[in-house]
């Protein structure tokens, strides 16, 4: 059975899920140490110091904490990661970037302009202006035979090409020049609404021009790119790659003369923020997943470096990231003391001198799964009672308070609170009584019992956590008390990352799960293969495909097809809006809140922080004067 493949936006929206490390010796240029600046705990849309280029001034390294080396920069192959997506926004062009609210606008450094046909008019053709500056670092223009090779690669049409097939490309019917080597023409044979979410990365062609190209590592030197940085030194064993400024590069002309992204586990990120060793260092791993020393007598004092499990395999709150290995870690810490290892860890982050921690919501969801292939969650009436059961500000209030970050409930299953178009669909499921619902659908309170029961069976459930996670137990907890308060009885079970999705979401092994999805500025493309109706597989069993939670119809599936190749954006909304509704009247899942980001930034570095739904402007990334 597969598991649910993201697409390249979505691998970069999760890129506060990394795990970093440490590098050598101090880095030239830095700023002095100062004491730590407090993050505005209401930032919605992203965290990041102020990058005013006239007071950055020119030459310098940045320190980078990452969870490795990454396989490949082609986020396109099996084996990319976060670190691959991160990478290559520094080495490659992206033809649109999201601004703060998810939304993609077109970047002036790759394009000149971008127009679509108008809705109504068919074909669709959407006309690019390259930006005639723009250049591969061997001198070539950017150009249509590019854009071409690209949409070979990822548009499904040639099985020889074995990578992760991108939303979008298959719907492309020809590239073509247009009026001069800077123009492209892309023809589409079917209407396509997100076609801004196409090429971005960009690759060159001898990078996907065959597929035996397409599949080879894209690693260390040798290869074109077209950013802001290029590649010095690449070395897996050694933990590091070096980007330096491209010598062609055309834009602002990049503040640091380097980048060091450097490797290691997060229970050591703390230690070498503390000892001068790393510049930018994402923490949310490193404090979600804090545990207590084990008692000793040698054993540090309250407030020194509490460690942190590593979790390649999800992010906070348990978000699957497949196709990401996830290292061996020490055993559990008790759940009681999860939080409190977690609180132990920011509040070190916050006092280590010169570091100021950024506070984000990620681009990404997190939500409360309902298998309708289990028990008594087979009746549409439970699922739904369930879902208004949840006090959802009361989970996000003790999922993010601990954290600096407003307890911001979500209301929708597809977009964020800060996306254009956002709205609280949550009454669609019914009755904000959902002792209403229960007894509809004969779940009774038998009198002096707490839990209900129908036929001699209570309603009785198990909650699906991944172990270790302090942000992802006080949901729980938050949760189990909340359903007990309807009668509904839940017990809470972990697992670690690398058995939460083969083992249990995929196999149907659960009643309730806890995890997060990502979610971006391509709704339809990206989220329809969460809420797919099941279909038969080859041997006629049922085949959830990347819906773990079992539940869909053909209304829900038609309502994304529809949205997807709507041109009008209002007439779009409108459309994802109803899918939407069905999904909460469905009863598939309750939207909780949008997933945490910490990142620590060391005093006198502009330009980083905690990005939400972008992602970093590298040649902006320097030190202040």
């Amino acid at each position: 059975m597969r598991v649910r493949q993201l697409t390249a936006a979505a691998a970069v929206l999760l890129l506060a899920a990394g795990l970093g490390g440490c590098s050598e010796g101090p880095a030239p240029g830095r700023g002095p140490a100062a004491a730590p600046v407090s993050a505005d705990p209401t930032a919605a849309t992203g965290d990041v110091g102020p990058a005013d280029r006239t007071a950055v001034r020119d030459g310098g390294t940045v320190r980078w904490a990452v969870d490795g080396v990454p396989a490949t920069l082609n986020v396109y192959q099996g084996g990319a990661t976060a670190d691959s997506a991160l990478l290559a926004h520094a080495l490659y062009p992206s033809l649109f970037r999201p601004d703060a609210h998810g939304r993609l606008l077109p970047d002036p450094d790759y394009l000149a302009g971008a127009e679509s046909t108008p809705p109504g008019q068919l074909p669709q053709v959407v006309t690019y202006r390259l930006n005639p500056h723009a250049v591969w670092s061997d001198g070539t223009p950017l150009s249509a035979a590019d854009l071409t090779a690209q949409r070979a690669a990822l548009s499904g049409l040639d099985p020889a090409y074995r990578g992760g097939k991108a939303a979008g490309y298959d719907a492309i019917d020809a590239i073509t020049p247009g009026a001069d080597p800077h123009e492209v023409k892309v023809t589409f044979r079917r209407p396509y609404a997100e076609w801004r979410s196409l090429f971005g990365p960009l690759y060159p062609v001898a990078e996907t021009a065959t597929a035996e190209a397409f599949e080879r590592p894209l690693a260390g030197g040798g290869h074109k790119s077209a950013g802001p940085f290029t590649v010095s030194r690449y070395d897996a064993e050694g933990g590091r790659v070096t980007v330096v400024r491209n010598p062609l590069w055309w834009g602002d002309r990049p503040k640091a003369d380097r980048i060091d992204f450097v490797a290691g586990p997060p229970e050591r990120r703390l230690d070498a923020l503390d000892q001068d060793r790393l510049d930018v260092a994402p923490l949310t791993a490193a404090v979600d997943r804090a545990v207590p020393a084990a008692p000793s007598a040698s054993s540090s004092p309250a407030g020194t470096s509490p460690t942190g499990s590593p979790s390649a395999g999800t992010s906070p709150a348990g978000s699957p990231s497949p196709g990401t290995p996830a290292p061996s870690r020490p055993a559990a810490a008790p759940p009681a003391a999860v939080p409190e290892a977690a609180a132990l860890a920011l509040r070190r982050a916050e006092s280590l001198p010169g570091i100021t921690v950024h506070r984000a919501a990620a681009a990404s969801l997190t939500q409360l799964t309902v298998n309708a292939a289990r028990g008594p969650l087979t009746d549409p009436v439970v699922r739904r009672a369930l879902a208004r059961a949840v006090d959802r500000r009361r989970v996000a209030d003790a999922a993010l308070g601990p954290l600096g970050l407003p307890g911001a409930p979500l209301g929708s299953h597809l977009l964020a609170e800060d996306q254009e178009g956002y709205r609280d669909n949550s009454a669609a499921a019914g009755p904000e009584d959902a002792a209403q619902l229960l007894d509809a659908a004969g779940w009774q309170r038998p009198a002096g019992r707490s839990t209900r029961a129908k036929d001699g069976k209570e309603l009785a459930l198990t909650l699906l956590v991944p172990a270790g996670s302090a942000t992802a137990r006080r949901t729980a907890d938050a949760l189990v008390a909340d359903l007990a308060a309807s009668g509904i009885a839940v017990r809470p079970a972990t697992a670690p990352a690398e058995t939460f999705v083969k083992d249990h979401l995929a196999v149907g092994d659960y009643d309730l799960a806890l995890f997060s999805w990502p979610v971006g500025p391509s709704t339809a493309g990206e989220q329809r293969a969460a809420y797919a109706k099941p279909r038969p597989d080859a041997d006629g069993a049922l085949d959830p495909g990347g819906n773990y939670g079992r539940s869909g119809t053909e209304e829900i599936d038609r309502l994304f097809d529809r949205a997807s190749a709507e041109l009008d954006p209002a007439a779009r909304l409108e459309l994802l809006q109803e899918a939407d509704v069905r999904i909460w009247q469905l009863g598939h899942s309750v939207p909780l809140y949008q997933r945490p980001e910490l990142v620590a930034v060391r005093t006198g570095l502009a330009g980083a922080g905690a990005w939400g739904f972008g992602w970093p402007r590298f040649q902006d990334v320097g030190w202040t004067r």
